[in-house]
């Protein structure tokens, strides 16, 4: 086989691995921002406004375009103990989750999602878009920025 060939060969096998490794990287990216998008919304439905508060940035900025900018993390939390607790419930459509690294920084979560106003059990829920920036501090994930549109 001629030096050529070999390293091609090389050259091939190399970049598959290299790719393989950030496809893992990547799966296990995704992995972890769905299983904290999980524990989050079960606290958003059970109303455990505790748990909610851990996941906040102390200098979020959420984004809803029915109720505007909140950069407050104690009146976000205020405001969805009063508004959200008992009266919503969130699901999330899986399928429609991305998940992208933000390099030195932490990840993007792009979805869709529904909201069920529990008050109201025959109103349709449609599928609404939201977008979370999640910022990685040491070996913790905080949601840093927020977007939902309804």
């Amino acid at each position: 086989m001629g030096l050529i060939k070999i390293i091609i060969i090389l050259t091939l096998v190399l970049v598959s691995n290299m790719l393989k490794g950030q496809d893992v990287e990547n799966e296990a990216l995704y992995n972890t921002i769905m299983k904290l998008d999980k524990t989050y919304f079960t606290a958003y439905n059970e109303c455990d406004m505790k748990t909610q508060s851990e996941f906040y940035d102390e200098d979020i900025e959420f984004y809803h375009d029915m109720g505007g900018l909140a950069t407050d993390k104690a009146e976000l939390l205020k405001s969805i103990e009063k508004n959200i607790c008992g009266k919503v419930t969130r699901t999330l459509i899986e399928e429609s989750v991305e998940v992208h690294p933000i390099k030195d920084f932490g990840a993007i979560q792009i979805g869709m999602h529904k909201f069920y106003n529990n008050q109201e059990p025959n109103a349709i829920s449609k599928p609404t878009k939201f977008i979370v920036i999640w910022k990685k501090t040491n070996s913790k994930w905080l949601m840093s920025r927020v977007i939902s549109l309804h």
